[in-house]
């Protein structure tokens, strides 16, 4: 939940806050927590009190109200809201010149598959992670902390005015490569088509997958067959009994064969 008036997003989930205490504990303004959660949170409340920042003892309703979910596994941290960095050119010979490839999120909008995807790139070794600034796109909200577990705080999010313009701009230097349940290539195979080099790899919607303009500027469109699809190779993908997995489980498979990359 965003609090808009102080400007503050409302970090919740015991996996979330123990990563944030433990990687970033500046960047928490205020703490509540219920008794049954003090012991666990005992360095940081020192530490809150060391630079005066306020923390608390309350009840379950208060952390309902302030993290606005029945899931705050009795603890909320107040941050600054969090805005994802512009992504720059300077930013992407970096990741080049480490041979270090990054996730493309084409208008994922579900918080909770946000935060899935994260929880997932983090778990794999994946720190980069793009995203659009259209308004389809899920923004970093306290379900995207609390589903990806403490992920957040081991990845780092951009965002992009233009996928289909950073795309182009990746010609040759990234090997572009889209997620399609009609792609011939299967996920697996996803190394062998990098040679050497780092992968941009898209993510699309959860309705209607990848954009037309974003597939067409992707070198290779790669799918994850079902064991239906690799028993009947004439069988077409939107005539099997599921068509496609979640964006998140599919993240899950395609992160685990971009891990390999390295």
């Amino acid at each position: 939940m965003k609090n808009k008036q102080n400007r503050e997003l409302a970090i919740c989930g015991l996996a979330a806050v123990k990563a944030l205490a433990k990687e970033h504990p500046e960047s928490i303004r205020r703490l509540y927590f219920t008794s049954e959660k003090a012991k666990i949170f005992g360095d940081l409340c020192k530490l809150m009190a060391q630079k005066k920042s306020p923390y608390n003892l309350v009840q379950q309703d208060d952390l309902e109200k302030l993290s606005g979910t029945v899931h705050h596994q009795g603890v909320v941290a107040m941050v600054d809201f969090v805005e994802p960095d512009a992504l720059t050119p300077s930013i992407i010979a970096t990741w080049i010149e480490n041979n270090e490839s990054a996730l493309l999120l084409d208008r994922i909008g579900n918080a909770n598959n946000f935060g899935a995807i994260i929880r997932s790139a983090a778990f794999f070794g994946i720190k980069n992670i793009i995203i659009s600034t259209s308004e389809v796109q899920s923004a970093i909200t306290t379900s995207t902390y609390r589903v990806a577990q403490g992920g957040m705080e081991y990845v780092k999010v951009y965002a992009v005015r233009s996928m289909a313009r950073l795309l182009q701009d990746m010609q040759g230097k990234m090997v572009r490569i889209g997620t399609d349940v009609r792609g011939k290539t299967s996920v697996s195979q996803l190394g062998s088509l990098c040679e050497n080099k780092p992968a941009l790899i898209v993510l699309g919607n959860e309705e209607h997958g990848i954009s037309q303009i974003v597939k067409e500027n992707c070198d290779h469109l790669i799918v994850i067959p079902s064991s239906f699809m690799c028993l009947e190779k004439k069988i077409k993908a939107e005539d099997t009994p599921v068509e496609s997995l979640n964006v998140a489980q599919a993240a899950t498979i395609i992160l685990y064969e971009a891990s390999k990359l390295r």
